[in-house]
């Protein structure tokens, strides 16, 4: 597996994405994160559990847990790199997480900062998948 990010650089990373995103743009905007191009566009998990909605598209949730499979099976031969490709796949997962939320409240700021209209539907969903990411974190 790769080392590419650990959870301690997921937690750098968002202290420096706070200072930039504190910066404003020429008009006094605050500037909104750009959407991610790699963001998986699969359909929902088809099972979310007691009316969860799905945080990832179905494909990207199989791919987490195909690597988690291959992170556990190493655990026997390898237990440091292990737990190193364990917190890797976190940060990754994290990082994946915070996209998707970015790029769905930049679609709603879009609406917002062209005069269009943002239904109380659209509004109703994005608060019910805050909330109920915010309660999965508090859970675990």
């Amino acid at each position: 597996m790769s080392h590419d990010m650990s959870t301690a650089d997921i937690a750098r990373r968002e202290a420096d994405d706070d200072a930039r995103s504190a910066e404003q743009s020429p008009s006094g905007e605050l500037r909104s994160p750009a959407p991610s191009a790699e963001r998986d566009q699969g359909h929902p998990i088809s099972k979310p559990s007691e009316g969860r909605s799905a945080l990832l598209g179905e494909s990207a949730a199989q791919s987490f847990r195909a690597r988690w499979g291959e992170v556990q099976a190493h655990f026997v031969d390898g237990p440091q790199e292990a737990v190193q490709d364990a917190d890797a796949l976190v940060a990754g997962l994290m990082q994946e997480l915070a996209k998707t939320f970015a790029e769905e409240r930049a679609k709603l700021e879009q609406q917002w900062t062209q005069g269009q209209d943002v239904s109380t539907e659209d509004l109703r969903i994005a608060l019910t998948r805050y909330r109920s990411f915010f309660d999965r974190l508090l859970e675990a």
